[in-house]
């Protein structure tokens, strides 16, 4: 009975890399992603004298909007591979977060990340508001608020957590 137990264990540890599968898929996505951005960067290099003010603004404003969503797969990426699969063993010299994201602060970054590019967005919308109704910006807005109020709540969760953890640390001493 024991040695079934043993082997159930192993088996659900091991399929842990089975995510990798997902993380490769990611760098994929990423790639084509950079496509994408290298031809969106393009097709506003071409019209750069072309642009009025505002338009240049909101073709800037999806570059960062791109490098944002970016980010975020490539701290998904890191921060998934480190905390459920494995250790990166040579690259702690290379990349100083590493080993930093536990869990908890990874939402906290992603949903914080999630409020940046959503504020992005919105703000491209209120450049262009004359292509959109009165009700489609109120949801819009509506929509990035549920955002900012959802990142806030896990920063105060966080904060919670981390009290309560050293509250315990400090009633084992």
């Amino acid at each position: 009975m024991k040695s079934l137990e043993l082997l159930i264990e192993k088996i659900i540890l091991s399929s842990r890399w089975i995510l990798v599968v997902f993380y490769l898929g990611l760098v994929a996505a990423l790639a084509v992603y950079a496509l994408s951005f290298g031809y969106k960067f393009l097709k506003i290099a071409q019209n750069v004298f072309v642009y009025e003010d505002f338009e240049m603004i909101l073709a800037m404003l999806a570059l960062i909007d791109a490098a944002l969503v970016a980010s975020l797969i490539v701290m998904v990426m890191i921060s998934g591979y480190e905390n459920f699969v494995s250790r990166f063993d040579e690259a702690d010299d290379q990349v100083s977060f590493l080993g930093k994201l536990d869990s908890g602060s990874l939402k906290i970054k992603v949903a914080s990340s999630i409020v940046a590019i959503s504020s992005i967005h919105l703000l491209q919308v209120f450049l262009n508001a004359n292509h959109y109704t009165d009700s489609k910006l109120m949801w819009l807005t509506l929509i990035h608020l549920a955002f900012v109020v959802s990142a806030v709540m896990l920063g105060y969760l966080e904060v919670m957590m981390n009290g309560k953890k050293k509250t315990g640390d400090a009633d084992k001493i």
